[in-house]
């Protein structure tokens, strides 16, 4: 038995006051009648690939929809140049609002979408008693 204290044996971590366990690494597994070890698997981010390309496709929709609002006014009948031009401005920003309404609906549906995916792959944990 060692007289040393505690905290000069090895092993031993003072925050814990407990003695570490030692960590031994995962048995690695066959492939194959070579015996060499399988590589673990990339993960696959296809949910980030999508979001990101659907994100991008809004985007471009709000900026020529924004830019479709130049130009000159026509086919105004009896209103003035002055009318037009604010008639067709609201128009733009009524057009643009709408096209930023659709985006944030399909965020938030995609993002339930993820959240409840990523709720089903959870693995389920022991509970303690």
């Amino acid at each position: 038995m060692s007289t040393d204290p505690p905290s000069q044996q090895p092993g031993w971590d003072p925050r814990s006051q407990r003695p570490q366990v030692p960590q031994h690494p995962r048995p690695q597994r066959d492939s194959g009648p070579e015996g060499s070890a399988e590589k673990p698997r990339r993960r696959r981010r296809v949910f980030l690939w999508v979001f990101l390309a659907i994100q991008l496709l809004f985007l471009v929709w709000v900026i020529t929809g924004a830019a479709s609002a130049g130009g000159t006014p026509e086919d105004c009948g009896t209103l003035d140049s002055t009318t037009c031009n604010e008639a067709e401005n609201l128009g733009t920003a009524i057009g643009v609002g709408l096209i930023v309404a659709i985006w944030v609906a399909v965020d938030v549906i995609l993002g339930i979408t993820y959240a409840v995916y990523r709720l089903s792959r959870r693995s389920s944990r022991p509970t303690r008693t």
